[in-house]
């Protein structure tokens, strides 16, 4: 009986040990923003597309308008047992050009200066609530006009 008594001890600081391995934070990055010292060599007024593109990389995202700016966008979140993800640090560059594709303005931006905004929200109304399967079936027998029917 002691052996066994041992056995179980161990087996239940074992499941202990692994519940609370399993319930630690981890924390996972997300994008690409450059440092200071890679925009430091962006000089406002001169660079063009390709000196950005050589000092920093390309970005991941753009401007919809040629030349509206490159955007990089790096995010760090913390992932907790089964809970939903929590972005806890969100970092913007945002390098805008002027038509002629030079640096016109470099900007960084954080998690504590942005705002969730919904870029697109449709609504489509449906006009068929509260109708039946069989009502749409036959509410359209009386817009088909003879010469659909006879046609083939």
């Amino acid at each position: 009986m002691g052996r066994l008594g041992f056995g179980m001890r161990r087996g239940v600081m074992l499941l202990a040990t692994l519940a609370l391995i399993s319930c630690s934070a981890q924390y996972r990055n997300h994008g690409y923003v450059p440092r200071d010292n890679e925009l430091e060599k962006v000089i406002v007024g001169t660079s063009t597309q390709a000196d950005v593109a050589q000092a920093v990389g390309r970005p991941s995202s753009t401007g919809l308008l040629t030349g509206a700016g490159w955007f990089y966008v790096g995010s760090r979140f913390k992932h907790y047992g089964g809970r939903e993800p929590k972005e806890i640090e969100r970092q913007v560059v945002a390098i805008s050009f002027d038509e002629k594709g030079i640096v016109e303005n470099v900007e960084r931006f954080g998690l504590e200066d942005g705002q969730a905004i919904v870029l697109s929200r449709r609504v489509t109304d449906s006009n068929i609530k509260g109708i039946g399967f069989l009502r749409q079936l036959l509410g359209n027998i009386g817009n088909l006009s003879a010469g659909q029917i006879f046609e083939n």
